[in-house]
């Protein structure tokens, strides 16, 4: 939002500052209008940009943070296309525990999916961790 009202506020200056640029007195009419257009195109795009690409995009990347960081015990997750049940939470990392009982360690910042554990599965898991 910072970004977008610091653009507003220079093309604000920009056509404040027009009639400074005018060569002479007859300054001809359709070369105004052409540069008012420009900068309405420009002010479009900049919109659709925001709108369309930025503010999605960062609303994802909120959406997963809160995922990642509200990791559990028996969770699945997928991490570089490796799937796997959460057995630890560490403050940047998360112990998996794989299909065949292998357990690999990823960095939370490359989970891309979480699917929360069904209530057995978590019991499985504490089970078998206390043997």
């Amino acid at each position: 939002m910072k970004k977008l009202s610091m653009v507003f506020a220079g093309a604000c200056a920009l056509c404040a500052s027009l009639p400074l640029f005018a060569e002479g007195d007859a300054a001809p009419a359709a070369r105004e209008g052409n540069l008012m257009q420009t900068l309405m195109m420009i002010g479009v795009a900049l919109a659709f940009f925001y709108f369309i690409l930025w503010r999605p995009e960062q609303k994802r990347r909120k959406q997963m943070e809160t995922l990642r960081t509200s990791l559990k015990k028996g969770d699945r997750i997928t991490a570089m296309g490796i799937i796997g049940t959460v057995v630890k939470v560490q403050e940047t990392t998360v112990i998996l525990s794989l299909y065949d009982g292998a357990k690999i360690e990823v960095l939370k910042a490359a989970i891309t999916d979480v699917q929360p554990a069904p209530e057995e599965a978590k019991v499985t898991i504490e089970t078998s961790e206390t043997r």
